[in-house]
C-alpha cells in the first residue's frame, strides 16, 4: 500500500490521494466488515495501512498562511462510538490547513470535550458520530457547552455517516461537514 502512495505522490495532489484513495478504500473495508465479508483483523490491518499512508503524505499537504495558527480545534468521536478513522483524517487535514488540533480520540465522554476545550482555549469542537445510536452525544456536548456558558464562544462542527445538515440545524451545531475537505472549508469560514 505504501508503494501505491509513493507512486501516486508524484502524480496526484496529496489531498486527492487521502480522500479518493485511502479514505475511499477504508470506507469500502468498513462496508465489507458490516456485511460480514471481512473481520476485525482485516479492518485493523486496513486502518494501520491507511494511517501509514496518511502519515507519508502529511508533509505534502500544503499549509496555509505559512503555518500560522488559524484556530484551536478539539476533535473527537462521541461517547459510545469507537469509530475514528474518518475523524482522524479530518484532524490531519485540519492540522495541515494550519489549525491547532487536539484529537481526543474515540468514545469520548461529553465532559471531556468541555474540559479539553477549556484547557486549550478552543475556538471549535468537532464531533464525530458514526452510528445513529450515538448521534445524541453530539447534542449532549452542545447542551453542556450552553450550560457552562461557553456556547457563544465555541463553534461546533458535526460529522459522521448518520449526521446531516438537518440534524446540525436541529441540535444547534454551527455546521455539518460531509468529508475532510468540507470540514477544512467550513472551519475556515467559521474561524477566519
Amino acid at each position: 500500500m505504501l508503494a501505491a502512495v509513493e507512486k501516486a505522490k508524484g502524480q496526484l495532489d496529496p489531498t486527492v490521494i487521502i480522500e479518493s484513495g485511502l479514505a475511499e478504500g477504508m470506507n469500502k473495508v468498513g462496508t465489507l466488515f458490516e456485511r460480514g465479508k471481512l473481520f476485525l483483523p482485516h479492518v485493523m490491518m486496513a486502518a494501520d495501512a491507511m494511517t501509514a499512508g496518511v502519515e507519508a503524505l502529511k508533509d505534502l499537504v500544503p499549509e496555509s498562511k505559512e503555518g500560522a495558527k488559524m484556530g484551536v480545534i478539539v476533535n473527537g468521536t462521541v461517547e459510545g462510538d469507537v469509530h475514528d478513522i474518518g475523524k482522524a483524517i479530518v484532524s490531519t487535514m485540519l492540522q495541515s490547513a494550519g489549525f491547532e488540533v487536539h484529537d481526543i480520540g474515540r468514545d469520548v465522554p461529553v465532559r471531556n470535550f468541555i474540559d479539553k476545550a477549556k484547557e486549550v482555549n478552543a475556538n471549535m469542537i468537532g464531533l464525530s458520530a458514526l452510528m445513529t445510536t450515538t448521534l445524541q452525544g453530539q447534542k449532549d456536548v452542545i447542551d453542556l457547552l450552553a450550560e457552562e456558558g461557553m456556547r457563544d464562544n465555541i463553534k461546533v462542527m458535526i460529522g459522521g455517516a448518520p449526521a446531516t445538515q438537518a440534524w446540525a440545524d436541529k441540535i444547534g451545531a454551527d455546521c455539518y461537514a460531509e468529508n475532510a475537505s468540507e470540514a477544512v472549508a467550513k472551519a475556515k469560514e467559521l474561524l477566519i
